[in-house]
């Protein structure tokens, strides 16, 4: 199957990127190459990480030919290590296109999908940790916290409850035996407006790809690795990861935490850069692109 990937909010993070030959930009999740061909165009470098070793493949075959291109398969927020295997100093814009691409989600045996029966994998990487793993050793008590707290699941509990009670029967083994367990989990009401395993398959991406805890550690070693007036784009598709880059912006953009009585600073802290207003999707682009109607670019510029 061919790794395509509908970049979303493709004009606008390019724009983010304030591209020109003289800057050096990382896209850490280049996926199919949507977003790196054209960065690629303009950039005087650009460093095309990820994680998929697929993607990697694509990359290769697709922009690989290019002076001023380096395919990197590692994890984006190794951000630092990479630069410094490249003996790269500094970069002028980091861009980031989260979640799933619509290859790892058409391709059956990745096992992303809650629409396609198939083992139950969901690692990006390939390597390590799978959904399987975690359906199949989690306690009770680890699944109904991931399922709450990545996938915001109020049935979290039962349906935890009802994996344990099955898998004691025979391991749950594919994507379809999980959705029938969940169905089983929630009242019919509840599955009226999104499919009911949308959030428990969302959690247990997640936790299988630590994708929160690895876009923290980037976003800090991001800041540090940037040039004055460099930015970094990124593109979320949930609540959670929205929530880390909006809170991290922020306070990258905070001046003084002093208290309000204090009748002067003395904390010293000085606003490390600016915010641009956070972007979704147009109408065209939803019509165009359903899975995309999440998604939100944040922007930051560093002084």
């Amino acid at each position: 199957m061919e790794f395509v990937h509908k970049s979303v909010l493709f004009d606008e993070s390019i724009k983010a990127l304030d591209l020109n030959r003289d800057k050096i930009i990382l896209d850490g999740t280049a996926g199919g190459g949507g977003h790196s061909s054209e960065i690629a165009q303009t950039a005087k470098k650009l460093i095309a990480v990820d994680r998929d070793p697929d993607a990697i493949s694509v990359l290769r075959e697709r922009i690989g030919g290019r002076d001023n291109v380096t395919i990197i398969h590692d994890n984006f927020s190794n951000i630092k290590n990479i630069l410094k295997r490249l003996e790269i100093e500094k970069i002028d814009g980091l861009l980031l296109d989260l979640g799933v691409s619509s290859f790892q989600l058409d391709t059956a045996h990745r096992g992303f999908s809650f629409h396609k029966d198939a083992p139950l994998d969901m690692r990006m990487s390939k390597t390590g940790l799978s959904a399987a793993d975690v359906v199949n050793t989690y306690s009770e008590g680890e699944l109904a916290n991931i399922l709450y707290k990545y996938g915001e699941e109020k049935f979290s509990r039962r349906i935890a409850a009802n994996i344990v009670k099955a898998r004691a029967d025979k391991p749950i083994a594919t994507t379809f035996e999980l959705v029938e367990i969940i169905k089983a989990s929630m009242p019919q009401k509840a599955m009226r407006d999104s499919h009911p395993a949308r959030r428990t398959f969302q959690a247990i991406r997640i936790e299988v790809n630590a994708e929160l805890e690895v876009l923290k550690t980037a976003l800090d070693d991001a800041f540090d690795c940037l040039n004055s007036n460099g930015r970094i784009a990124v593109i979320t598709f949930h609540s959670l990861e929205d929530r880390i880059v909006k809170d991290k912006f922020n306070d990258w953009c905070r001046g003084c935490t002093c208290p309000k009585e204090f009748p002067v600073c003395v904390c010293g802290n000085q606003p490390k850069g600016k915010v641009f207003k956070a972007v979704a999707p147009g109408s065209a682009e939803l019509q165009e692109n359903p899975r995309a109607r999440s998604s939100r670019l944040r922007v930051f510029e560093k002084y």
